[in-house]
């Protein structure tokens, strides 16, 4: 008679399971991911009596409510999510350790138990004491939030059942634990396991329910990949810990767009929102420095407005060192070989440091002509002129191209009281309904370099 296998070989990035230990991965190539788990067999057969039946329903048949949306009163995290709160979805919600995570989401809970929500808080991590201690900083609950300290699955499935909560919070998944899987707590197996119950949860009973889950070095949610693929809604709380701005991203959204993101300032009451993330970035602007030009780059429905930063100098050494902060450090190579090339700027003997101010990250495209701008204005040590705004993609001929919603960008600008604003030409028609700013076209980085 065969043996049954005793332990199972889990990758720890996708998830794929393989009877014996692997230096790579066949399904998403990552090495040395596998991990050892042990497997117990489940007790018994299936029988025909479990399985029920079953019924099936025309797509016609079913009804939506356009006002399901249960309203945080948040309205940073109301914009990331679509509108709101969708009745029955799974919220995964990861980041770094101390970035605000806990607070956030206890956040979200006095908000809604102040609607008269029943809201259910679990917590592996900290004790009620610990809890109670970061409500006080933030204000008065009522009664309608509920705590529990508790790392066992099947218990919080009971507790869950028995209060019947529209909102519930799980912080954090890495420390939830069944007793049918044999495997540590954060393991493939255990978080896997628990994620599915909760969802069984969440989609059975209507219930809302957050995870917070703990990432790796390299930024991405601990545990299997198939975790971000079970939840609904992944978001990402980024941003410098020691840092007072929190930016919260929406990677995945089953009921929204993953372009929005809500901007946050940590305070010692909790986090405050901040409705104007452009002002909040561009305060303590040097005035008349090179290097130094405003761009701007849409998230979602919001045009965000931000200082770009460029220092270049001689090179002491026979190779030039290049740092990039905030952006991607390969397109500032990209754009510094187009303006050697179609501009004849020897900056290949010269250092050059770009930085986005305020620690904010954005890769659009539209930023590159602020990058250049930035380039040319600190090698020529000319500052560019004051109340000048710039958004425009380069591509590697040094054309200008167009980009998406000018006419929004425009609007920020004009509101932010800039006067001049530069952009691609074949973009000029369709912001003629902006009144009281001065447009200029360019084609090429050619016409840029007049500008400077």
């Amino acid at each position: 008679m065969a043996k049954a296998k005793k332990s199972i070989y889990f990758c720890q990035n996708c998830g794929h399971e393989e009877t014996k230990w692997l230096g790579q991965c066949p399904m998403c190539k990552e090495w040395n991911t596998f991990v050892e788990e042990k497997v117990t067999p489940l007790k018994g057969g299936s029988s025909k009596s479990a399985v029920r039946e079953a019924e099936v329903t025309t797509l016609n048949n079913v009804t939506t409510d356009q006002d399901e949306r249960m309203q945080t009163n948040i309205a940073e995290l109301d914009r990331v999510l679509g509108g709101g709160i969708v009745p029955g979805s799974l919220i995964l919600v990861g980041g770094d350790p101390g970035i605000g995570k806990s607070t956030l989401l206890l956040q979200v809970c006095q908000q809604l138990a102040a609607q008269g929500r029943k809201v259910l808080y679990i917590s592996g991590e900290e004790s009620l004491k610990q809890i109670k201690l970061r409500a006080n900083r933030m204000g008065e609950f009522t009664e309608q939030l509920l705590l529990l300290c508790e790392t066992n699955l099947e218990t919080i499935r009971l507790v869950i059942e028995k209060q019947k909560p529209e909102i519930a919070i799980i912080d954090s998944i890495q420390t939830m634990y069944s007793e049918e899987v044999a495997s540590a707590p954060g393991s493939v197996s255990q978080v896997r396991e628990a994620t599915n119950t909760l969802m069984q949860l969440a989609k059975g009973m209507t219930i809302s329910i957050f995870i917070v889950g703990h990432v790796t070095k390299e930024g991405t949610v601990a545990g299997p990949r198939v975790l971000e693929h079970m939840v609904d809604t992944v978001l990402y709380f980024e941003g410098d810990r020691y840092a007072s701005y929190r930016i919260l991203r929406g990677v995945k959204n089953r009921f929204g767009s993953t372009n929005e993101i809500g901007v946050f300032e940590m305070r010692q009451t909790g986090l405050v929102e901040v409705s104007n993330p452009s002002e909040y970035m561009l305060n303590g602007r040097p005035q008349n420095a090179s290097g130094s030009v405003v761009a701007c780059s849409m998230e979602g429905t919001r045009p965000i407005l931000m200082e770009i930063q460029a220092l270049v100098c001689q090179s002491n050494f026979g190779m030039p060192r290049r740092t990039a902060a905030g952006t991607d450090y390969n397109r500032v190579n990209l754009l510094m070989a187009v303006l050697e090339k179609r501009l004849g700027l020897h900056l290949s003997n010269y250092d050059a440091y770009v930085n986005i101010a305020g620690g904010i990250k954005m890769n659009e495209p539209a930023i590159d002509l602020g990058i250049v701008m930035a380039i040319i204005s600190s090698y020529k040590n000319h500052p560019i002129a004051e109340g000048m705004i710039v958004f425009g993609e380069v591509g590697l001929s040094g054309e200008v191209r167009a980009v998406s919603m000018p006419e929004q960008r425009v609007a920020e600008a004009k509101k932010l009281g800039f006067e001049v604003c530069v952009m691609p030409e074949v973009s000029v028609d369709m912001v003629k309904k902006v009144q009281g700013i001065k447009v200029i076209g360019v084609k090429n980085i050619i016409d840029v370099t007049r500008l400077i």
